[in-house]
């Protein structure tokens, strides 16, 4: 075992722990009050980004709940390496903000393309022109309104003077490199005190956290934008009111919940117990589709987006009450053996059982499932017999399989892991189970 693999998890346990985190925090808080500052909050909004949008409609109910400083600046669209699928990430993301704007009662529309270039650069003009009279968060909504729906941008920004292209090059330059300097890559984002929250999905963590620092303007209760719920009623697990089982319809058989995973990913780490629990809870069957990791499929995964997942994967496990932080890093030989293994544990009948144990072992207790020993402990507890483990590691089948699983997922759309497909759904990301679980339940109701 090398010393990296020893350290490692004592390191990352300190690091992304939540008494890091809060002394961090109060560390901010401190620093703010010196000064005499207000509480600043930056926004890094993409003019064509669809979640940037919902952002843009949120931005007034936020302002007037908490008594935050705004400091907008426009961003252009994240590098190539940050998205290297970027066909499928803007494609997906109009259908995902659309969801996500009808679970919110919020207004966007995916309207099946982007705006054109023209557009946009007007609709940037026009929210710089903004930004400098103080009138972004009065208009960012309008104009993205009417960026989207192909309206007259003009009536949306009523007596405002576009700026100048070579002022809104000089802007986009400038805010890309706070940025970047801050640590981040994406839009729909929003910067405080040392910590980033991307977009509706996140926007409850930085409400909390102001909620902690008394910021709100006076009695508050609840969430803007809470998290929705997981999980299942009993209709869904126990079948219909009219005796019809769950998830069937006109006698059809029951959906399956495909799971598409990555054992190198935190966030498919932290969903992994989730996703089995919803599919017991509704009487559904999780088909695990595991597949290599980008960065061992020749896909670039640079630091900041690295250091980013992580940092938020951890703030979303404690979100679930889920283990996570003392981490072992099973990229390269780890994640090939553990796909190995995973294949002849599913035709042991203890696939979620291995997936389970493995997920835990290195991303919450530090196992090395690159060594005999790490890897032995996980199979064992899953209940795979170490010879069963040990004779799979010779079989390469597994990636064949894997390389489908891609292909598949690919097909629906999605690129990137954690991604489910139920029915005629299909979504991406740790934070879209709730959709799932919809889902599930709108065929049970069917």
């Amino acid at each position: 075992m090398s010393l990296r693999t020893l350290l490692t998890p004592v390191i990352t346990q300190r690091l992304f722990s939540e008494e890091r985190l809060l002394a961090q925090r109060m560390r901010a808080e401190r620093g703010r009050r010196a000064r005499g500052e207000r509480h600043r909050v930056w926004l890094f909004h993409q003019v064509d980004d669809p979640y940037s949008a919902l952002l843009a409609e949120a931005l007034p109910a936020l302002l007037g709940r908490y008594d935050i400083e705004l400091i907008p600046r426009l961003v252009g669209p994240p590098p190539d390496a940050a998205a290297p699928a970027r066909a499928q990430l803007v494609a997906y993301s109009r259908r995902d903000a659309a969801l996500l704007a009808r679970q919110h009662g919020l207004g966007f529309a995916d309207p099946g393309a982007q705006p054109d270039a023209a557009a946009v650069t007007a609709a940037s003009a026009l929210l710089l022109s903004a930004i400098g009279s103080g009138r972004f968060v009065e208009l960012a909504a309008a104009v993205s309104r009417a960026l989207w729906q192909g309206l007259a941008l003009g009536e949306a920004a009523a007596g405002l003077v576009p700026a100048s292209a070579e002022v809104l090059q000089r802007h986009l330059h400038a805010s890309l490199a706070e940025r970047e300097q801050l640590g981040h890559y994406l839009g729909a984002t929003l910067y405080y005190a040392g910590e980033w929250y991307w977009g509706l999905d996140r926007l409850h963590h930085l409400e909390q956290r102001l909620q902690a620092l008394d910021a709100s303007r006076g009695t508050v209760a609840g969430l803007l934008f809470a998290p929705p719920a997981e999980g299942v009623d009993a209709s869904v697990a126990d079948g219909t009111s009219d005796g019809t089982p769950a998830g069937t319809c006109d006698g059809a058989a029951a959906p399956s919940i495909d799971f598409y995973v990555s054992l190198r990913s935190p966030y498919s780490a932290i969903v992994t117990p989730r996703v089995f629990a919803l599919g017991r809870a509704a009487g559904v069957p999780v088909r695990i589709r595991a597949l290599l990791p980008m960065v061992m499929r020749g896909l670039p995964v640079p630091r900041i987006k690295r250091q980013y997942i992580t940092l938020d994967a951890a703030r979303e496990a404690r979100l679930q009450g889920v283990p996570f932080g003392r981490l072992n890093d099973p990229v390269g030989r780890p994640t090939e053996r553990g796909l190995a293994v995973l294949a002849r544990a599913e035709q042991l009948g203890r696939g979620e059982a291995f997936l389970r144990s493995f997920m835990q072992g290195v991303w919450s207790e530090g196992a090395d499932a690159g060594s005999d020993r790490g890897l032995r402990r996980l199979a064992e507890r899953a209940g795979v017999p170490w010879d069963e483990a040990r004779a799979a590691l010779a079989d390469e089948s597994w990636r064949a399989v894997a390389e489908q699983h891609r292909v598949d997922m690919f097909k629906l759309g999605l690129w990137g892991v954690p991604s489910f497909a139920v029915g005629g759904l299909s979504v991406w990301g740790q934070d879209r189970l709730w959709a799932v679980a919809q889902a599930l339940r709108g065929r049970a109701s069917a």
